[in-house]
């Protein structure tokens, strides 16, 4: 297996400017500009589902392409504006710089980031100590002992490079200070869905997570097929938690601890959940206890378990788990059921979209008694004017490779319309059902 190449743990006394208030961000999902069907954005969702899970453990970052959801945000002064894709299983923030030209770096919308413009920008000093500990991503004198710490980092899809700086970045009316990759030379293709770089919420020290503090953040994902797409806010720091606006359309919070990750990499900064069976209508699955474990299949490789990720779409589930849920779906509804348009993505669907009168609810449940319910809204979606279909996918059926064949990934859609805070301080993930569009 690949080593990830941005995962950092960085044991700094060196400390950046932390954001009192905390910071919020509108997440604008990739496909909100285009003009496209109900149909292609199923098809889409479904690619990006696969891409995700097929490298998700391969190498670090995931697959960008397959990543939904991009922050608008400016760095430096005076400010430039940047377009990021915001990923909770990526810990380093970085952006391509001027003179990144089409020979060297993929295509973006905005214009790139010039350093020379801006009068808060310093790069990080080879000889100090966040360049030492920074050797994941070759973190090196570039010349001299007081020169640049340069860094490339290596993934699937290529690799960027360039060095590592300081720099004001604003988020909304927010200013902090953060350290990123100032990125000259990359080959990542097909790139970032037109974004100019990446921002990781991950658990390493580089994250914009650890480097604001509070070590945590929220998010409430507005659904995105219905319509118009909204933005969807991010809290990162002491504005993410569950109070607030909006609070007469939220429902009771479920909180349950992460499981430990294993400390081989890339396991160990994803975040893994308790998920020990589900509910569908008033029938409990005949899941074997074991269905979700996380068991080690090979040194340095394991297999099984539950993650829970913002980047991936459609929820997969481990094959019996997804037999299981088909199966008794297919019961309660027989003879409502109709042939899927979509065969090679999905398999169960109904002559109707008003799915939330037809297809049973569903209920995940965690150790502890912690109980997460899942509208049939977050799991059925409409594929054309007159069919919804069921959008949980087996993980051993999308032509997925050990281990990502035999492990749970709990998708965005699932989670649309709830609030969710991961608190990374405190080992645990809350979840609130919510309006997303009032908060």
């Amino acid at each position: 297996m690949t080593r990830p190449a941005v995962f950092l743990v960085v044991l700094s006394l060196w400390t950046l400017a932390t954001c009192a208030g905390g910071l919020r961000l509108e997440l604008r999902h990739v496909d909100a500009k285009a003009n496209i069907t109900m149909a292609e954005r199923i098809r889409r969702a479904g690619e990006r589902t696969h891409h995700r899970a097929a490298s998700v453990l391969a190498v670090a970052p995931v697959y960008w392409g397959g990543t939904q959801y991009v922050a608008e945000y400016s760095i430096g002064d005076p400010p430039q504006q940047t377009e990021a894709v915001v990923d909770t299983l990526s810990d380093l923030v970085w952006t391509q710089c001027t003179p990144c030209n089409s020979s060297y770096c993929f295509p973006q919308r905005l214009p790139q980031y010039n350093l020379s413009r801006s009068r808060t920008a310093h790069p990080v000093p080879c000889n100090g100590t966040l360049c030492a500990a920074a050797h994941e991503v070759g973190g090196r004198c570039s010349g001299d002992k007081n020169g640049a710490c340069a860094i490339r980092a290596r993934y699937d899809l290529g690799d960027v490079g360039g060095f590592l700086g300081v720099e004001e970045f604003t988020f909304g009316s927010e200013k902090v200070t953060v350290a990123f990759g100032i990125i000259t030379t990359s080959n990542i293709d097909p790139g970032l869905n037109g974004a100019s770089g990446l921002v990781g919420l991950g658990r390493g020290a580089l994250s914009l997570v650890s480097q604001l503090g509070g070590g945590k953040f929220s998010y409430c994902f507005t659904p995105y097929f219905k319509g118009h797409l909204n933005t969807s806010p991010l809290f990162v720091g002491s504005s993410a938690n569950m109070s607030g606006g909006g609070n007469n359309t939220r429902g009771v919070i479920t909180t349950v601890p992460f499981v430990a990750s294993p400390k081989d990499e890339p396991f160990n900064i994803l975040y893994y959940l308790p998920l020990v069976g589900m509910t569908v209508g008033e029938a409990r699955l005949a899941i074997p206890s074991t269905a979700f474990d996380m068991r080690q299949v090979a040194p340095g490789m394991w297999a099984g378990g539950a993650i829970i990720d913002s980047g991936s779409p459609f929820t997969l589930l481990v094959d019996v788990a997804y037999e299981a849920l088909k199966q008794e779906v297919a019961r309660q509804l027989h003879g409502s059921l109709v042939p899927s348009p979509v065969p090679d993505l999905v398999e169960l669907c109904v002559a109707s979209v008003d799915v939330g009168r037809l297809a049973p609810p569903l209920v995940l449940h965690f150790s502890g008694g912690g109980d997460l319910a899942v509208p049939a809204e977050n799991y059925w979606a409409a594929v054309d004017e007159e069919t919804a279909c069921m959008v949980v996918l087996s993980a051993a059926r999308v032509n997925l490779t050990m281990p990502m064949n035999e492990t749970t990934v709990i998708g965005n859609y699932m989670q649309q319309n709830v609030h969710v805070l991961y608190d990374l301080g405190n080992g645990h993930i809350s979840f609130q059902p919510a309006d997303c569009n009032s908060i």
